[in-house]
């Protein structure tokens, strides 16, 4: 299993946010927004949190496609249903 993270932010501000947070995954850098336009997860530029991607997450299957689509809004739980989403996904092939 392989998981990333993205957000608006450059490489040297998801590098120090990584460090400081002890993430054990790699954070990918979209300052252009061209993949949070392809997920839609870019806010409207008149959106007061314009600068800020919504918070959502992806469970992809081995072929590319999204099994999930995830509207984070229970950040505590939210690790926990993606992993038992996974675990279903395995046990039904």
């Amino acid at each position: 299993m392989t998981i990333l993270g993205a957000s608006f932010d450059t490489r040297e501000e998801n590098r120090a946010f990584a460090e400081a947070q002890d993430f054990p995954f790699r954070l990918l850098s979209d300052t252009d927004r061209i993949s949070g336009m392809a997920y839609e997860v870019a806010r409207h530029p008149d959106d007061k949190f314009a600068a800020y991607p919504r918070r959502y997450s992806y469970l992809i299957d081995p072929e590319g496609l999204i099994h999930r689509a995830y509207d984070v809004t229970d950040v505590a739980r939210h690790a926990d249903d993606v992993i038992a989403d996974v675990e279903e996904a395995q046990a039904a092939r």
